[in-house]
C-alpha cells in the first residue's frame, strides 16, 4: 500500500476522535477511543507496519471523487470505474453512548452501488498501539473480533470474512441499487451493546448524524462573502473539540512533517493556550456562543488552582487538562514517506513561552465581553497571573514557534505581555474590580517602549523577531490585529512592506504565502526545511484588511491574497499546517490554528469590503 498525500485525505469523527479518509477509501488513520488514544490505524505513519482499514474497487483503472454530505461532516467518496459507479459514506454517529450513558466508539461505512454491477475488496489491518501491540482476530457470525488486553473492537458486516496477517479480507459483488454496511465498534467488558447494526439502522444512524451536523452549523451567523470555506471551517474546529471538556486540539495527527524526510514531526493531539483568543474569537464572531463558553471553562479549570506554581501556566495541556505531556520516539516506524522520527507527546510543554498570558487574558476579556461576565474568583486567579507577567515579562524565552535552541527576547512574546497587561486593565476598568492600576499602567508602558525600542530595526526598516536581531518574524503581523499599532503607522507599513518582499530579497513572501521566519537567519535548533504557514499567510491577509480601512490599495492586495489562499485548501476545504514548494500539504492535518484564522481572515475582510461597498 502506497502513501496517499497528505492533502488527498478528509476527516469524519465525533468529538472523541477523527479519522483520516483518503480518496482512495482507505482510513490510514484513527485513534481509538479519543483523539490522544494510540492508533489503531497508522499507515498514514508507516505503510507497511501502520494499518489501514480499505473499502475500494477491484478494477484498477478507478477515479475518485470526495465530497462532505452538505453542510455536515458526513463524507461520500465516489468510485468512478468502468464497471459502473459506487458511493462510500463514512461517518460516526456523534450522540453514541452504550446502555449507561457512557460514550462508545462508532464507525459506519456504507458502499453503495449506484450504477452497474461492481466488485469490491476489502481489508481491515488494525496495527494496536501504534503498531507495536500484538492482537487476536477471531471470525464470528456477525463479523469479526480484533483484541488485545486493552482494547476490543467488534467489525459487522453480512460479508463473508477470511482471516489475512491477523486482519480480515472479503471480496464482494454489488449490483445496482444495492447497499451494504460495515460498522467498527468498541467493545468493553461486560457489555453486550454494539451487535451487528441492520441496514435498516444504518440509514437511521446516518439520517441523524446529517441532522445534528446541519443543526449544529445552522446556528452560524455569518453570512458573508467565502461562506461555504467559513462554514467547512466551523465545522472542522467543531470536529477538533473534546466533547467532555471543550478543548480543541491543534490536530488530530502527530509527526506529518514540515519536510519529506526532514525531522520536524511533532505531535499537536493537544490543546494549546495560544489557540485560546483565536478559538473563542473565532466562535463568537460566528454566533457559537456555548462552544466558546465550553472552551473557556476548560482553560478556567486548567490555570485555576495552578496559578500559585512558578511559572503558573504551561503552553499546552492534555484534552482531560493533564499537564504531563512526556515526548517519546517510536523508532519501529518509518514516518510518512520516511520522515523519521515518529514523535508522540511533546516535549514543548515544559517550554517557557511568555505569549500564553497575553493569550489567555485576551480570551478572558472576550468571554467577558461577549459571553458571560467573569466571576470574582476568576478575577482572582487572573489578577495573580497578571502580576507574574508584571515580575517575568522582561525574561527571555522559547517564543510561539517553540524554538530548540537558545531563549531569546522574542518581540512577539514582549507584544502579547503588553496584552496580558493591557486586557487586564480594560477588565479591571470595566467591572471595577480591585487591581493595582498605576502599577499595571506603569509596567505596560514599559513593555511598549521596550518593543518600540528593541523590537524596531532601523537598517531593515521593520519589526523583528528578537532583540538586537536583523530576522523577520510572521508573528509580528499580530501588533495591529491586537491593538498595540495603528495598521497604518508608518512604522508598521515599512514592516509590511519588509515582509512582503520574497524569500530571496530577505523577506518571507513565496507566491503569495508566507513563512514564518527565514531559517538562515534564525537558528531555531533543528535541522532541515519547512514550507509556508498558512496561519501567517492569512495573519498577513488582516493586517493588509486593517491598514485598507484607509489604504484601498492594501485592501486590493488583501481580498487578491485571501482568494489565492483559498485555492490552496483541498479538494474538502481543509489545511494543513503548512503549504510545500509544489503546492503540497506538509505537517499536521487538519490545522486548527490554520481554520481559525481563515474564519477571523475571512469576517474581517468581509466586513471592509461591505463597508467600502455602502
Amino acid at each position: 500500500m502506497a502513501y496517499q498525500p497528505i492533502e488527498n485525505h478528509a476527516i469524519i469523527g465525533d468529538m472523541h476522535t477523527v479519522a483520516l479518509v483518503a480518496m482512495d477509501g482507505s482510513i490510514d488513520w484513527l485513534c481509538i477511543p479519543y483523539f490522544d488514544s494510540p492508533s489503531v490505524f497508522g499507515a498514514l505513519l508507516d505503510d507497511k507496519k501502520g494499518g489501514f482499514f480499505k473499502i475500494a474497487p477491484l478494477e484498477h483503472h478507478v477515479s475518485y471523487k470526495q465530497f462532505y454530505w452538505p453542510e455536515t461532516n458526513v463524507l461520500v467518496t465516489r468510485f468512478l470505474s468502468t464497471q459502473g459507479a459506487a458511493e462510500l459514506t463514512d461517518f460516526m454517529p456523534v450522540n453514541s453512548t452504550d446502555y449507561t450513558g457512557s460514550h462508545r466508539f462508532r464507525l459506519i461505512r456504507r458502499l453503495t452501488a449506484v450504477r452497474g454491477t461492481i466488485s469490491f475488496s476489502f481489508e481491515c489491518r488494525p496495527a494496536f498501539n501504534y503498531a507495536q501491540d500484538q492482537h487476536e482476530t477471531e471470525l464470528t457470525t456477525i463479523g469479526a473480533v480484533f483484541s488485545t488486553e486493552k482494547l476490543r473492537l467488534l467489525l459487522t458486516t453480512d460479508k463473508p470474512l477470511e482471516i489475512s496477517e491477523n486482519g480480515v479480507v472479503s471480496k464482494f459483488i454489488l449490483r445496482e441499487g444495492q447497499t451494504t454496511d460495515f460498522a467498527l465498534v468498541q467493545l468493553l467488558p461486560g457489555s453486550e451493546w454494539g451487535m451487528h447494526i441492520s441496514s435498516r439502522e444504518a440509514e437511521n444512524l446516518f439520517r441523524q448524524t446529517v441532522c445534528y451536523w446541519r443543526n449544529w452549523i445552522a446556528r452560524c451567523k455569518y453570512s458573508g462573502r467565502w461562506r461555504e470555506m467559513v462554514y467547512r471551517s466551523a465545522l472542522t474546529l467543531k470536529l477538533l473539540t473534546f466533547k467532555p471538556t471543550g478543548a480543541i486540539i491543534a490536530a488530530p495527527t502527530t509527526s506529518l512533517p514540515e519536510e519529506i524526510g526532514g525531522i520536524r514531526n511533532w505531535d499537536y493531539r493537544f490543546s494549546w493556550i495560544r489557540d485560546s483568543a483565536f478559538t473563542i474569537y473565532a466562535f463568537m464572531r460566528l454566533g457559537f456562543t456555548e462552544e466558546a463558553q465550553n472552551y473557556m471553562e476548560f482553560l478556567s479549570k486548567v490555570y485555576r488552582g495552578f496559578s500559585r506554581k512558578n511559572p503558573p501556566l504551561q503552553i499546552m495541556y492534555g484534552i482531560d487538562g493533564r499537564h504531563e505531556l512526556k515526548e517519546m520516539e517510536l523508532n519501529h516506524l518509518d514516518g510518512y514517506k520516511g520522515s523519521r522520527p515518529v514523535r508522540v507527546g511533546n516535549g514543548a510543554y515544559q517550554q517557557l513561552q511568555l505569549d500564553i498570558y497575553g493569550e489567555l487574558l485576551d480570551a478572558v476579556y472576550l468571554c467577558n465581553k461577549y459571553g458571560a461576565p467573569i466571576s470574582f474568583e476568576e478575577w482572582l486567579e487572573v489578577k495573580h497571573l497578571i502580576e507574574w507577567v508584571c515580575e517575568n515579562w522582561q525574561l527571555e524565552d522559547e517564543g510561539i514557534w517553540e524554538v530548540r535552541g537558545k531563549k531569546r527576547h522574542f518581540i512577539y512574546s514582549k507584544l502579547m505581555c503588553w496584552v496580558a497587561l493591557d486586557r487586564g486593565l480594560r477588565l479591571a476598568e470595566k467591572r471595577s474590580f480591585p487591581a493595582d492600576i498605576s502599577r499595571w499602567r506603569k509596567i505596560r508602558n514599559e513593555i511598549y517602549m521596550f518593543i518600540m525600542e528593541k523590537g524596531w530595526n532601523a537598517k531593515k526598516k521593520a519589526f523583528v523577531q528578537s532583540s538586537g536581531s536583523e530576522a523577520l518574524d510572521a508573528s509580528i503581523l499580530m501588533m495591529p490585529l491586537v491593538f498595540f499599532i495603528s495598521p497604518v503607522d508608518p512604522m508598521m507599513l515599512s514592516t509590511l512592506q519588509a515582509i512582503m518582499r520574497s524569500s530571496h530579497e530577505g523577506g518571507l513572501l513565496a507566491n503569495n504565502l508566507v513563512y514564518r521566519y527565514n531559517l538562515r537567519k534564525t537558528d531555531d535548533g533543528l535541522e532541515g526545511k519547512e514550507g509556508t504557514f498558512n496561519i501567517c499567510t492569512f495573519w498577513l491577509v488582516e493586517a493588509l484588511t486593517r491598514a485598507g480601512q484607509y489604504r484601498p490599495q492594501l485592501l486590493e492586495e488583501a481580498h487578491l491574497l485571501f482568494e489565492r489562499m483559498l485555492g490552496f485548501a483541498n479538494h474538502v476545504g481543509l489545511y494543513a499546517e503548512e503549504i510545500g514548494f509544489s503546492g503540497e500539504a506538509l505537517g499536521n492535518f487538519p490545522q486548527a490554528l490554520t481554520h481559525l484564522s481563515l474564519i477571523s481572515a475571512a469576517y474581517n475582510l468581509n466586513k471592509v469590503l461591505e463597508a467600502k461597498e455602502e
